[in-house]
């Protein structure tokens, strides 16, 4: 099953370029990088050759060894071996599971500036930064994110695209839905929050005349166990602690703050001791890493305090059934709760996770806010997401508080923008509740949230 993906439109702005770079498609495994691009190739090229090094011939890679200095060799032997012929401008290479085989990667030097072909690599992220040590890294490789589907690509997956524009038309002209197609909005994202946007868990809940939530179960708790088999072949000696931080995922997003506290992960340990750990999880797309803003101000990633930290899973679907991971096969039971809204456990945790991949899918970097008060002992100031507007001169931070229940608080919403209200450009309470504005905040139901 082939979904529509905005990336492939990135794909298409690419291949302007006429051969003047390779692209590589950065992304966590399972997000399906090597689906999209050989339906590109194959939509959009004349002939296309797919060569996945988890699988080629040992053919094809004595050719990248031995004939980098006689391309007209190294073609020659690809279009044998793939049994394609190759159109000059008109075909695309396509470098699969590229971190295998770094050799191939080190040749797009030359085979761009030899400009008859189109280059695109895909592979696991992490894998790619570590094979990398005996090999000179292209400077003729513009690189491009792939995040699992996005909640606008989840309703165009589910043929929810009329519901998708009329949301769209609401948060444009700053107005609630119809309270029945509101209704109607809270489920298919409480929907999107349980399948998640990893396409084989998509695919396997399409799959069929009914809808199948206990196979997109499955498929995730597959994706998990293979992020697991992919941490446990960490070569250097920080494995232990991403096992660590990667397996606690759940519990530590189920606590109020949601900050990871290294202490009470390990005894006497601080962000110097994970801080490897963290940028593991984030650069292999595993999870979206969030950072404490200590001043709200012009360039947050200026003022980042990396020792406050939180630790998000990129899909929310897994985060899912990795929180449920004890039982073989998550409960229907349970999973129906959390689609009719009555999830007796923390579901604010899935929200806020939901939040912050829908955040991270916009091109947003993740920070958060907190304020101790000497006076009181505890945080008077709480901010779960800080974003701005991207001025280059006159930036304005916009302050986010998620809510999963109904009946709430925002005291700490209001003390922020009190605080810093010549920096605020207004703010947001992220809710289950229908759109509405008041005290300069803007309530806004948890499904607008893709289009901040």
């Amino acid at each position: 099953m082939i979904f529509r993906r905005k990336i492939y439109d990135s794909l298409s702005e690419w291949k302007k370029l006429e051969g003047s770079r390779a692209l590589l498609v950065e992304g966590a495994r399972r997000v399906g990088k090597s689906t999209v691009v050989e339906a590109f190739g194959r939509n959009e090229y004349k002939s296309y050759v797919l060569i996945d090094f988890g699988k080629c011939s040992s053919t094809v890679k004595q050719a990248f060894e031995n004939y980098l200095s006689d391309l007209n060799s190294l073609f020659s032997i690809l279009s044998i071996e793939y049994k394609t012929e190759l159109y000059e401008r008109d075909t695309l290479f396509i470098f699969d599971e590229v971190q295998l085989f770094p050799r191939a990667r080190e040749a797009i030097k030359y085979l761009v500036a030899d400009g008859r072909f189109d280059y695109v690599e895909t592979g696991s992220l992490v894998s790619i930064n570590e094979n990398v040590k005996d090999i000179l890294i292209p400077s003729e490789e513009r690189r491009i994110k792939m995040y699992p589907l996005d909640f606008e690509e989840f309703c165009w997956a589910v043929n929810e695209n009329e519901l998708l524009e009329y949301i769209k038309k609401c948060f444009n002209e700053h107005r609630p839905l119809l309270q029945e197609l509101h209704k109607r909005a809270m489920r298919l994202f409480r929907e999107y929050m349980i399948i998640g946007g990893m396409p084989q868990s998509v695919a396997a809940y399409l799959n069929g005349s009914i809808r199948n939530i206990l196979a997109a179960d499955r498929e995730k708790k597959d994706i998990l166990a293979l992020y697991r088999s992919d941490i446990m072949k960490i070569k250097g000696a920080y494995r232990n602690k991403v096992v660590t931080i990667y397996d606690q995922i759940p519990s530590l997003l189920s606590r109020h703050e949601k900050r990871v506290v290294l202490n009470k992960v390990e005894k006497n340990s601080g962000f110097a001791d994970f801080e490897t750990t963290f940028f593991y999880l984030a650069d292999s797309m595993i999870a979206n890493v969030c950072f404490n803003c200590t001043d709200p101000n012009v360039g947050l990633a200026l003022n980042e305090n990396r020792t406050y930290v939180k630790c998000y899973m990129g899909d929310t679907g897994l985060l899912l059934s990795h929180t449920f991971s004890d039982n073989v096969e998550s409960d229907e039971g349970t999973l129906g709760e959390i689609l009719g809204g009555k999830l007796s456990v923390n579901e604010g945790m899935f929200y806020e996770n939901l939040i912050a991949q829908m955040l991270v899918a916009n091109g947003h970097k993740l920070f958060f806010y907190t304020r101790y008060n000497e006076l009181s002992k505890h945080n008077d100031i709480e901010i779960d997401f800080l974003i701005s507007d991207g001025s280059k001169t006159k930036t304005k931070v916009f302050p986010i508080e998620v809510k999963s229940g109904e009946r709430y608080s925002y005291t700490s919403l209001k003390r922020f923008m009190d605080t810093f209200s010549s920096r605020v450009g207004g703010g947001y309470l992220i809710h289950p509740k229908n759109y509405s504005e008041k005290d300069g905040i803007t309530f806004l139901p948890c499904y607008m949230a893709f289009l901040l």
